[in-house]
């Protein structure tokens, strides 16, 4: 039966009545690692005990009689797991929520990102020519004025503004093209009456000379 002093110095570095602390000591500075991750077979205690040099530690370990512990495994996949559940929303309530709203989540951050993706979306529609510069400016300032609340409403917002231009055009085309018909028009019976007027007066002076 061993005794407790046996077993606290077999804890510190002894083999049932050797001390191998010293050859821990050098095969722990041997193998770069620390002295908990060293294995001293205890079968070969006695041989072990020689080993007063690196040299013979090494040797013991090509032997196999010294041997560097593996490395525990410390796995990740509960984390990975309760990070997947956090994504889809599980574990973010009352009770698991350490700072405010504000500081959890700033305001003014949402705003930068929502302004960058607005202006984002602005530049690349005028880039493509897809909304002149005056568009783009009007648009500008009002996302900046806080007019739409995401992309969405701002491309409906775009497809609006530009039907609405398109039917402004038109009908200005067509008022133009009216104006136009009204004037060719207005020529004719100007033209027109101008002959007639000639016409009578011609009569005018042939029956005057008639009379004479």
């Amino acid at each position: 039966q061993v005794t407790r002093p046996s077993l606290a110095f077999a804890r510190r570095g002894g083999t049932m009545g050797v001390c191998l602390r010293v050859q821990k000591r050098l095969a722990a500075s041997v193998l770069k690692c620390g002295k908990r991750k060293i294995w001293l077979d205890p079968n070969e205690s006695n041989e072990i005990s020689m080993a007063n040099s690196r040299q013979n530690v090494r040797k013991l370990v090509k032997d196999g009689y010294i041997i560097k512990k593996p490395q525990k495994m410390h796995s990740r996949a509960r984390c990975l797991l309760h990070r997947e559940a956090v994504r889809k929303g599980r574990h973010t309530g009352t009770g698991k929520r350490r700072g405010t709203r504000e500081a959890r989540m700033p305001t003014k951050v949402l705003w930068m990102r929502r302004q960058r993706v607005l202006r984002r979306l602005l530049k690349k529609y005028r880039e493509q020519k897809k909304i002149d510069k005056h568009l783009y400016h009007d648009l500008y300032m009002k996302s900046r004025g806080n007019v739409f609340k995401n992309k969405r409403v701002l491309m409906e917002h775009i497809h609006v503004a530009k039907k609405e231009k398109a039917r402004e055009k038109s009908l200005q085309e067509q008022a133009e093209a009216r104006r136009e018909k009204n004037k060719a028009a207005r020529e004719r019976r100007e033209a027109k009456k101008a002959g007639l007027d000639a016409t009578i007066e011609a009569v005018e002076q042939t029956e005057k000379k008639g009379k004479k």
